[in-house]
């Protein structure tokens, strides 16, 4: 039995939608599971550079304009939203910064789909697989990344006052 093309579209545009909901839902609840302090220390790929400052963040990549248009998924497994800096009581800063690197370390799990549905996706299912998973996921991780040069930035100032 052959499969016409367009039945295959239709199958392919499911299976990878399924795989792409399924693995953010588990990726999200798996970092969420983790207590928030153990994203107190970031790695090696997720430390901030020397290079990194507001002012590429906010001149360059213009975050300030769209940041606050992605959705904030960080409440949806019981984390914290990170549209506001927690209370003292929440964890503050040191809480922020840590929901921040989780976010971060979450959609950088997740570009790791779009290798995965190349296992069989062909032609141009490739390439939609690869332009949604980074339009999905990099703009997520610079958000992450800009809130934890800020919140550096307001850390040296404190400790400099």
């Amino acid at each position: 039995m052959h499969l016409q093309l367009h039945e295959l579209t239709w199958w392919l545009a499911l299976i990878n939608g399924v795989v792409w909901l399924t693995c953010g839902v588990i990726v999200g609840w798996w970092y969420a599971r983790r207590d928030w302090r153990s994203f107190a220390i970031g790695g090696r790929v997720s430390r901030l550079q020397t290079w990194e400052s507001r002012h590429l963040y906010e001149r360059r990549l213009l975050v300030r304009l769209w940041k606050d248009r992605l959705p904030e998924a960080g409440t949806w497994f019981g984390g914290i939203s990170k549209r506001h800096l927690p209370t003292e009581r929440d964890g503050g800063r040191a809480r922020f910064a840590a929901e921040s690197l989780r976010a971060e370390r979450v959609h950088r799990v997740l570009l790791w789909v779009i290798p995965v549905t190349m296992l069989w996706s062909r032609g141009w299912w490739i390439v939609l697989n690869l332009v949604v998973g980074l339009a999905v996921n990099v703009p997520c991780i610079i958000v992450a990344r800009y809130n934890r040069v800020r919140l550096a930035g307001l850390n040296a100032t404190t400790s400099n006052s």
